[in-house]
Order: structure tokens, then sequence, then C-alpha cells
């Protein structure tokens, strides 16, 4: 089987080895001439970056940069990339890397033509109708990672640098017109962050499936996304030049991502607020706290991931499944607990009550209240 293709669901989508090469015809069929690449810190000096300069560059697109964005972007980092982005005359974005940088390079983008504050745009009823259409500017979204799948998303997530929340901003137009899923770029990831960003793929195709509203093409997707991470994070773990386990992982990154469209639960309830506070990684994050909350959510649950189970090889049903996660976690290096992790003297009061106003919460197959959110966060620590 060819590892190569072009797709055009949810976005138009060039998957395949080296074709971070095609960036140029990408620009080019987003509309955009003068484009300004946003990525982290961390990646803006690493090769794969300055080479998608020198693309650039020999396009005649410039190889304007900004990487000042955080692991956990706030709207600090936003408001510097905005001024970089309308002082630099720019017409689009390529947002280049992790979940940082793919979420703060779109909210660039939409941002770009607004008047209204940013956090006018949080996703709180149709608060999206607020943005002016015309001014967000087209985006060409290029993944390192294969975790996030924010390439495919229609939000970003951003922390409030003085609340210490993370908010999530959406609108239709986030949906890069672009994406370039070149399996090489991920081929430099450690380890540890390959098995981070590996569950958090994991974990938004597990919440999908369980979520219990209907999308029956999102509970499709989500099943396969969890039977490709089974399968080949492992191998990318153990390899990180295997390019076939690495092209299935930047597929399962996306399914996750395109089928948590029917809702996420608990796990990233907990997740964002964690992470916001004690700067922990969101992925890894999400996969400490994954069994208990499937503990949580067992009564509603219980048949369905009988199903998956079934369908992913895992004998024993719901306890099968349960254990599974267990001994990946295990098997990735993964710590044990939020105190492992680094979670030191948590607000304990102060994370239920964040975790409670998450819009994640509304997928969760179990209602979740003060009570049952802070016995959630006891059994982590």
């Amino acid at each position: 089987m060819s590892l190569t293709a072009n797709w055009s669901y949810p976005t138009a989508i060039r998957f395949g080895a080296g074709r971070i090469s095609e960036l140029a015809d990408a620009c080019a069929a987003a509309g955009i001439k003068k484009p300004l690449l946003v990525t982290d810190k961390g990646l803006s000096y690493l090769p794969i970056t300055q080479n998608t300069l020198d693309l650039m560059e020999a396009a005649g697109l410039g190889r304007a940069m900004f990487a000042d964005v955080d692991p956990n972007p706030t709207e600090i980092n936003a408001e510097a990339g905005i001024k970089m982005f309308r002082d630099g005359g720019h017409d689009g974005v390529i947002a280049f890397g992790g979940g940082s940088g793919l979420d703060l390079g779109k909210l660039v983008a939409f941002m770009s033509g607004q008047t209204r504050p940013l956090w006018d745009f949080e996703d709180i009823g149709d608060w999206w109708t607020r943005a002016d259409p015309d001014g967000i500017a087209p985006i060409v979204a290029v993944p390192t990672t294969a975790g996030t799948g924010s390439e495919v998303g229609r939000a970003s997530v951003i922390t409030n640098s003085e609340t210490h929340e993370k908010k999530i901003i959406f609108h239709p137009k986030f949906l890069p017109s672009v994406v370039i899923c070149d399996p090489e770029l991920t081929v430099g990831m450690p380890p540890m962050i390959t098995a981070g960003t590996g569950m958090d793929a994991f974990a938004h195709c597990l919440e999908a499936f369980c979520s219990p509203h209907y999308h029956p093409m999102s509970q499709g997707m989500a099943l396969e996304g969890m039977r490709l991470v089974k399968e080949y994070l492992p191998r990318a773990y153990k390899d990180g030049t295997d390019l076939e386990a690495r092209a299935h992982m930047m597929s399962a990154a996306a399914m996750g991502a395109t089928a948590f469209q029917k809702g996420l639960g608990a796990i990233h309830a907990m997740s964002h607020p964690i992470g916001a506070v004690h700067h922990t990684h969101h992925g890894t994050t999400n996969a400490v706290v994954m069994q208990a909350v499937l503990n949580l959510n067992r009564p509603e649950i219980e048949d369905r991931l009988t199903q998956a189970a079934a369908y992913l090889g895992i004998e024993g049903g719901f306890d099968g499944f349960y254990e599974f996660v267990g001994a990946l976690n295990k098997s990735l290096g993964i710590p044990a607990n939020l105190t492992d992790l680094g979670v030191t003297d948590p607000d304990i009061d102060a994370l239920v009550a964040s975790a409670l106003s998450d819009p994640s919460c509304g997928g969760n197959p179990v209602e979740l209240t003060k009570e049952n959110v802070t016995a959630l966060f006891k059994t982590c620590l």
C-alpha cells in the first residue's frame, strides 16, 4: 500500500513523505503570496524549520517567521504574533509545528482582521458569529507532531495568562485551507514527545467514540484511529525513523481531531486546567488521567468499549480495554499519576471549578459534578 494520497476531508490534505516540497504550491492554492510562518520556540532553530524557510524564500514567499510561542500559548503570544502579521503586511499564515504552533498560527490568521478582543470569540453559544469572516486570513497547516490534530481543527486552545485557564476559541474558518502531512517532519521527535502526542491522538479518538452525541462518521473514524495508535505508536516510540509508523500516527492524529466534532469528555476537561496551571504536557496529562475517567464512565460505556475491544483485538471486554490502556502507558514511560507528572500541591477546588466550566464536559457520557470530578482529581494524584 502506498502511503501517499490527496484527501479533501475534512479539508484539502496533501499526505505523504517529502510533500513539504509542495509548500509553495499549497500557499498558491490558498491564495497566499506573503506568508508568516508561525511556530514555537523549540522548533524555530531546527533543520526542518530552516529548510521550510528556505523553501519559502526560494519560491519568492520571503522567510518571515514568528516563534514567540509558549508550550501553552497565551493571549500575550497572540498579540505579538498579530502585531508582526499586520506590521509585515502578510496575507496568510503557515502554521507549523505541534499543537502550540498550530493553534497560535491559526489564531493569528483569525484575529488579523478582527476589531473585537480575543476573548469575545470563546467557544460559547454562537459567539463565533461575532467575527468578521472577511478579516480571517487563509491558513496552510504543517504538523510536525502526530497528536493534537490541530491541523484539521476549527478551534485553538489559548491559555488566559491572568486567570490561568485554557480557553477554546472557535470559528469554522479556523480550518486550514490546505494541510501538508509529511511524516518525515516527525522523525526527529524524541520518544517522550512521540508518546505524549500519540496518547493525545488516542484520547481524542477514545473520547469521541464514547461521547453520547450522534455522529456516525466520527464514530467510525474514532474507532479506526484507536486501532492505528494501538498498532503503530509502540513502533514509532521504539524507532523514530520508522516512517510507516510515523505516517500512520499522523493519520491517527488527524482522524482524532476530526472525530471529536462528536465531543470530548472528562479526560480533556481535567487536562486543560492541569496544563494551564501546572504547565504539563497536554497529551501526557490525558494519558495519566485516562484510566480514572474510564472507571467513572464505565456504567455508560461498558458495552460500547466491549465492542471496540473486539475490533482492536483486545480480549476481556471493558476490563481488557482498561488494562490495555495501563499497559500501553507503562510501555511508553507515561507517569503513573499526576504527582509523578509534576503536579504538586494542587488547588483541587480551583482545578475542579475550571474543569466543570470546560466545554469538553458536554461530551462526557456521565454527567460531571463537583463531587465526581473532585474524586477524579484525588484518584489521579
